[in-house]
């Protein structure tokens, strides 16, 4: 097992790229090392022609990834909205990996993101030694990226000022930046460009303006359609989380199941055979949150337990993803546990596990 805590895509899946890119025959973009649709086949997954198996990194509309792709081999940049936890980021890492090989060029935005973070910044002991010059010039992830051809990702864009967002205009449509200090510039080569994320539970904080917005190619990434292609996204992250942990991830995909219909009936405000109608608690309930859930039972059953994911093991997780409000999501969640799980009668453990911690 890796001493990481995390691996980036690239390393993760480097046998997946290596042998996509040893088979790859379509044609390339400029300092990319992959073609586009091998992209597709690196984010959609599926059989080789030798009998590789490549694992899905996304499951979905495939055209939806297309387009995502094709925009990054024009001048425009790429944009991913959706709700929380609809994979914008896990999407932007894979597309990076399998472009440039490279995901870790990210500038994360946040209400503290200044111009500094994405233009350029100072080294201030040899600009007060030496003065303004191209060695005392500090490389953001931006100007890095730019120089040597590669994605920048920008996390959360509408987290970011609106002021300092703009910082971006010149970037994307002049491929530039400027550092007038020194009467110089840092020129983007083939092969830039930045794929940035924004959830529209952030519509309204930091807006991005008109001129902003024709910079991107906006693709909205939407919950997953079905109740099936859901479990499944959960189950594959699942997997990879006890895969790098080297625990046990066997017989989970009832429980997989059961965490995935609680979060679904409540985002969607009805039970799933249609008869009840539920209130909706304040938080998204998103596929991302179904994930730490799942493995956070993981770890508990593993470490606590007999390695089997109980009712018990998955009780605390779902409590606090649901009860974010303390006063009227409870009240949301007792309704749904006495209306509808309670009712259910393969439900019990699941209900009494529940009940015993709200």
């Amino acid at each position: 097992m890796s001493q990481n805590l995390r691996l980036q895509a690239e390393e993760l899946f480097q046998d997946e790229l290596a042998e996509l890119q040893k088979l790859d025959k379509n044609e390339k973009p400029e300092n990319w090392q992959l073609s586009p649709k091998s992209v597709i086949k690196y984010l959609m997954g599926g059989k080789l022609y030798n009998g590789f198996e490549i694992t899905p990194k996304y499951i979905g509309n495939q055209r939806l990834m297309e387009i995502a792709v094709a925009t990054l081999t024009t001048d425009r940049a790429l944009l991913l909205y959706g709700l929380p936890g609809t994979a914008k980021s896990w999407v932007s890492e894979h597309i990076a990996a399998a472009i440039t090989g490279d995901s870790t060029y990210i500038i994360q935005g946040t209400a503290g993101t200044g111009e500094d973070s994405i233009r350029y910044g100072w080294n201030y002991a040899l600009l007060l030694s030496k003065g303004p010059s191209i060695d005392a010039v500090v490389e953001t992830p931006m100007m890095k990226g730019m120089r040597e051809g590669k994605i920048v990702r920008i996390e959360e864009l509408t987290r970011v000022s609106s002021d300092v967002q703009d910082t971006l205009i010149t970037i994307l449509s002049e491929k530039t930046i400027p550092i007038p200090e020194i009467n110089t510039r840092v020129d983007a080569v083939k092969g830039f460009n930045v794929i940035a994320t924004a959830n529209n539970k952030d519509k309204g904080v930091n807006e991005l303006s008109s001129a902003l917005k024709r910079r991107f190619n906006t693709v909205i990434l939407p919950v997953p359609s079905t109740i099936d292609e859901e479990v499944e996204i959960v189950r594959q992250r699942v997997d990879s989380y006890a895969k790098e942990m080297e625990i046990s991830s066997l017989s989970i995909i009832e429980e997989i199941h059961r965490v995935v219909t609680i979060f679904r009936e409540l985002r969607e405000g009805i039970s799933s055979d249609g008869k009840t109608k539920l209130k909706s608690p304040s938080g998204s309930l998103s596929t991302a949150e179904a994930i730490s859930v799942m493995n956070n039972g993981l770890s508990l059953a593993y470490y606590f337990g007999d390695g089997s994911v109980s009712s018990e093991d998955l009780a605390s997780g779902i409590i606090g993803a649901i009860i974010k409000d303390p006063i009227q999501d409870k009240i949301v969640m007792q309704e749904y546990m006495e209306t509808v799980i309670k009712k259910r009668d393969d439900w019990k453990d699941i209900y009494r596990a529940c009940r015993n911690i709200i």
